[in-house]
């Protein structure tokens, strides 16, 4: 079969091959240069718009799009000044550095000015610590490029400062970073932090340009498109780079050289505010809070003077618990503190924090048992806030459909079904259970033999008093001059539940004893809003916490109660008043020999001998509160050679 279509095919195969040889041999005419006709190197080629072999025409980049725009002789101009900067940093010239000197002396001329108002300020500080680690001058221009001189610039990514640390990095560089400081703003810390950081990574790759990119993108990303691509210098990784880092190394070009050629380019005038460094001071703060609002204004400074000279500070205030941080003020607030007392004016400038609410008694439960209050909470609850329904298991009889328990207990067999998440027409097994809900007027309910007895809760629940303490507050209180007022019939149950939960024997009794016309206002200093006459130290309590919830002081507290320290111990009595004749008999026979003079006294104790010097207190502070007590009196009595006191001190207060 192979051989017949074989001899078919022979003779057409041999003209074909005939035919082709044939168009081969013909020759092209010849034009009257000599040249042939059809020489492809003088003929262009026209193809389709649609064809996929035309190369495509390719949209101008802005850079290019600003090369081309630009004059020629500003061109040459440019980059002859870039050629020629003396400086160890890369100044190669191209289109993208155009275009970024275009942006800067052209388009966006107002950020430059801005710019040059802050140079004096802040290259001083630079060249300081540039020279103090041996790296080019002309890497201030770095921070230009970073934040444009502000030390409180934050990126969209969380960069903050002059130089733009990461959280990680400033932590690194052993910037402090909390709640009410971050040293990435401090211009002279930020700073130094930044000189050893670079001359880290210039040990690292040993070339300024690839320096630039890490700082920007970061070295271990670097080192990574080095190790990937096995190339050694920008240019080369230029491709592999973000975007953001490719344009990093031209605009420090542009931004150097801009700010060297400013004249050239009128960019300085008479309407720029330039700022110049100004003679300052510092200020040790040291475990106590500081109010910068109004250490302003003890000086005459604007509000937000502090926060200039403190970038770093992130609120109006410093905590008592910064250590050793060192404020920065201007010179003129030196010389009004070398006439003032320090301790004085810092005292004054102290946050002032409002004392804390007192704490609402809570009624006392028993576990394991049912709480008496909350029965009485479920029986004075609204009706419109009872429950409606109330949850049924139902186990299934032998026999029993759907239908027979939705007749049962009154309610839709749809409900039944998506209830228990039931399939219709699915049979139900014996002893299954079923969950329903009926409404609670049918239902029998417990909670309504409770609600029938109606028991008296006093609008608000006292301070647990011991019996003996109750009636020594009694004693203590003022006669009622209008003893009609507490023989109304709309106090009586207040006066019972009052009684009920002071003494459980008198809630027991079947009716207790009618109280006197005094013992109705007795129940107001026992309310949550103050404290008794007496008090019984609890766990937790101490005696600066007792005493503000008191509105008494520390030593009022300490000279009543006859106290030589704070420490008071849990079961200890107090008194929250100046003692009577009788108490101050009791505490005479239970204190010694030589303290019996002291606590036999029956008016109002005078001021004390001895005071105790408390956190924070002064010698100022400590004379504003004794009468005709002055500060040259204190320093006399008890030898100080300074105006410094320490907690726990003890000074005499009287010769």
């Amino acid at each position: 079969m192979k051989k017949s279509l074989l001899r078919v095919a022979a003779p057409f195969l041999l003209l074909a091959a005939a035919a082709h040889s044939g168009v081969a041999q013909i020759q092209p005419e010849l034009t009257p240069a000599g040249n042939r006709s059809d020489d492809t190197t003088r003929v262009q080629l026209t193809l389709p718009p649609d064809s996929l072999v035309a190369e495509p025409t390719l949209a101008l980049d802005s850079a290019r799009l600003v090369w081309l725009q630009t004059p020629p002789e500003l061109r040459d101009l440019v980059g002859d000044r870039v050629s020629c900067l003396d400086t160890e940093m890369p100044h190669v010239f191209n289109g993208t550095v155009m275009s970024f000197v275009n942006y800067f002396t052209v388009r966006n001329r107002g950020y430059t000015q801005r710019i040059l108002e802050r140079q004096n300020l802040y290259f001083p500080l630079f060249e300081k610590y540039l020279a103090k680690y041996q790296l080019p001058q002309d890497l201030k221009y770095l921070a230009v490029v970073e934040s444009a001189l502000l030390p409180t610039a934050r990126s969209r990514v969380g960069a903050v400062g002059l130089w733009q640390f990461m959280g990680p990095t400033g932590r690194d560089m052993r910037l402090v970073q909390n709640e009410y400081i971050d040293e990435r703003m401090n211009p002279e810390k930020s700073t130094e932090a930044a000189c050893r950081y670079l001359r880290d990574l210039y040990r690292m790759f040993g070339d300024w340009e690839l320096v630039l990119a890490a700082y920007n993108w970061g070295g271990g990303n670097v080192q990574r498109a080095m190790k990937r691509t096995g190339k050694r210098t920008f240019w080369d990784l230029y491709p592999q780079l973000p975007k953001e880092t490719r344009n990093y190394v031209p605009t420090f070009t542009a931004a150097m050289y801009t700010l060297q050629y400013a004249k050239e380019h009128d960019l300085h005038n008479d309407s720029l505010h330039y700022q110049y460094p100004e003679a300052t001071d510092t200020l040790m703060i040291s475990g106590r809070s500081l109010d910068l609002r109004k250490f302003s204004a003890q000086f005459g400074l604007d509000s937000a003077a502090i926060s200039k000279y403190n970038p770093e500070i992130r609120k109006p205030f410093l905590p008592e618990t910064v250590r050793n941080y060192r404020l920065t003020v201007p010179a003129c607030v030196r010389t009004e503190l070398a006439v003032l007392d320090r301790n004085t004016v810092l005292d004054f400038c102290k946050v002032v924090v409002p004392p804390p609410r007192p704490i609402v008694p809570i009624a006392p439960t028993l576990l394991g048992t049912d709480s008496t209050s909350t029965a009485i909470a479920a029986a004075e609850k609204p009706e419109a806030e009872q429950p409606k329904y109330r949850r049924v298991r139902h186990s299934v009889r032998r026999g029993e459909s759907v239908a027979d328990v939705a007749e049962r207990y009154e309610v839709s067999q749809a409900q039944v079904l998506r209830w228990n998440k039931l399939r219709r027409g699915k049979a139900l097994v014996a002893k299954q259970q079923l969950v329903l809900f009926v409404p609670r007027e049918a239902a029998e309910t417990p909670a309504v033999a409770v609600a029938t007895r109606k028991p008296t809760v006093p609008a608000r629940l006292p301070v647990a008093v011991p019996p003996a303490d109750a009636e020594a507050a009694v004693a203590t209180t003022r006669p009622v001059p209008a003893p009609e007022a507490t023989t109304e019939p709309a106090a009586e149950p207040a006066r019972v539940a009052t009684a009920s939960s002071r003494s459980p024997r008198v809630a027991r009794g079947t009716a207790p004893p009618e109280p006197k016309p005094t013992v109705a206002k007795t129940a107001a200093p026992l309310t949550h809003d103050s404290l008794p006459a007496e008090y019984i130290v609890r766990r937790g309590d101490y005696l600066t916490k007792l005493a503000r919830n008191a509105g008494v002081s520390v030593a009022q507290l300490m000279a009543w109660n006859n106290l030589e320290s704070e420490a008071v111990v849990p079961g200890q009595k107090l008194l929250f008043r100046a003692p009577t004749e009788a108490e101050a008999a009791a505490v005479a026979v239970k204190t010694p020999a030589n303290q019996a003079a002291t606590t036999s006294r029956t008016e109002m104790l005078p001021a004390p001998r001895v005071h105790l010097v408390q956190p924070g207190d002064t010698l100022y502070n400590i004379s504003r509160r004794y009468q005709g007590v002055t500060v040259e009196q204190l320093r006399k009595l008890n030898h100080l050679k300074s105006d410094e006191v320490k907690p726990g001190q003890k000074l005499l207060v009287q010769g």
